[in-house]
């Protein structure tokens, strides 16, 4: 048998890259039907559904992460998508290259990565298949990674310690929780939220042994926690990152995180008493069709604003392209595409310049 060296490695992690890949555009949104159990359902009767639509997914081991990572985790430039690191728009103070810069000893900055345990393994004593969960498991610094320890996320006030990126530890400001919190950056709140939602909802009644922690009771939410992660599922919506992904997770473990499809998700689950008023940024969801289109696109926006909505649309690298109000949000609005060169678009609803809802066109 040939030795398993870090190079040998490379290249079946780069020939798994491209049939993940091929697999994760096949599935640019959830297969037809994923979530048919789960519509029309809030709170309690919704995490049921969820949970028993992504319960069931193909474990990995622990050693099979590092390959997951160079397939789900590349950057543009092809280093280590490291969150704890990165600085969007700007120029980070170090990067990784795949699994030459695999932990080992480390202390400082810069020196390797490792594999994050975003819901750490120790509020759920390391039990399996959770241990190995890719949808909570990240690569990150791997200093960073040891001065964020256990702590639960949260917000910083005074702070003991930051990272070159910005990432803190220090005393929560949290309303509900004085504790020592780990602060990422705002523009990976979002995705950190998503992660701590789905561990919720995947794991809901199969925590029997979870000791919990500051933040959590079992695989539940302390109240403190559930609304602060509602606020940064808000505050940082669903990126183009967090699709490829969820997308190239599910070629993997065969499941996916439903609130990276769905982001209206969270606050049916965990705010449903929330008046369609007070919650429409966060109910908000689109339908497009025909899609893959040619010429006329019809879309209806749900739970949107009378009077603030807009749609954008923009190409794959961010670019607007176009934004205009929406007409009536409560009828089918009809808009040209055929100007469009073919290929992969999106199309946004905003509300007060933000966007609340997102779905992906394919241009013939």
């Amino acid at each position: 048998m040939k030795p398993y060296t870090k190079y040998g490695l490379f290249l079946g992690a780069f020939t798994a890259f491209f049939l993940y890949f091929s697999l994760s555009v096949s599935f640019a949104q959830p297969p037809t039907g994923y979530y048919n159990s789960a519509e029309n359902l809030i709170g309690a009767e919704l995490k049921v559904a969820l949970h028993n639509i992504i319960k069931d997914h193909e474990p990995r081991t622990y050693a099979q992460l590092w390959q997951d990572f160079a397939i789900l985790d590349r950057k543009p430039n092809e280093k280590v998508w490291d969150m704890y690191s990165d600085v969007p728009g700007g120029t980070p103070a170090y990067e990784f290259t795949f699994f030459t810069n695999q932990c080992g000893n480390y202390n400082a900055e810069g020196q390797c990565y490792n594999r994050e345990h975003s819901w750490p393994a120790s509020w759920f004593s390391n039990q399996h298949p959770m241990y190995t969960d890719l949808f909570h498991i990240v690569p990150t610094d791997g200093y960073v990674n040891n001065r964020r320890g256990s702590f639960p996320f949260g917000e910083v006030g005074q702070t003991t310690w930051v990272s070159t990126n910005g990432s803190r530890v220090g005393q929560s400001i949290t309303q509900g929780y004085s504790g020592v919190v780990f602060e990422p950056i705002d523009a990976y709140k979002g995705d950190f939220a998503r992660g701590i939602m789905y561990m919720n909802v995947r794991y809901y009644s199969q925590d029997g042994n979870w000791p919990g922690s500051d933040m959590t009771d079992g695989a539940e939410l302390l109240g403190w926690a559930k609304a602060l992660m509602l606020k940064w599922h808000n505050q940082d919506p669903v990126s183009q990152k967090e699709i490829n992904r969820n997308n190239g997770i599910f070629a993997i473990q065969q499941n996916r995180n439903p609130f990276i499809d769905r982001p209206e998700f969270a606050a049916l689950i965990f705010d449903p008493t929330a008046s369609v008023n007070e919650s429409s940024l966060t109910l908000a969801s689109l339908d497009i069709w025909p899609n893959p289109s040619n010429g006329e696109l019809q879309l209806r926006c749900y739970y949107c604003s009378n009077t603030s909505a807009e749609v954008l649309l923009t190409d794959i690298t961010g670019k607007t392209l176009s934004l205009k109000p929406l007409d009536d949000p409560k009828s089918v609005s009809l808009i040209d595409v055929s100007w469009l060169e073919s290929g992969f678009y999106f199309v946004s609803i905003l509300q007060n310049n933000r966007i609340v809802t997102t779905s992906k066109l394919i241009k013939n």
